[in-house]
């Protein structure tokens, strides 16, 4: 299942401040429909694309939605920080 959306970044502070995407309710919803089965303790295997640039990353639940982490070498590459709105593609990794 692939998905297209727009969505801010947002910083989440846990031991050290995070940079995420916030999936709307709707999107978490079908997500979470889509991957059932595939969840890790409540994470969600994905891969993303931001601009240019693909990279792999687990969805964090949090508040009854997903939060995407947008890494520390996408946000450089793409120069982008909290208070961007980007562009996502996102697909679920399907085990091997």
């Amino acid at each position: 299942m692939d998905w297209e959306f727009d969505g801010e970044i947002i910083e989440w502070r846990g031991p050290a401040p995070f940079l995420f995407v916030d999936l709307d309710p709707e999107l978490s919803a079908d997500v979470k429909s889509a991957a059932r089965g595939l969840e890790y303790w409540g994470q969600v295997a994905v891969e993303a694309v931001i601009g240019d640039t693909r990279f792999t990353t687990a969805l964090f639940p949090k508040d009854g939605r997903y939060l995407l982490p947008v890494k520390a070498a996408v946000q450089q590459a793409e120069q982008i920080g909290e208070g961007d709105v980007v562009q996502v593609a996102m697909a679920l990794r399907l085990p091997r």
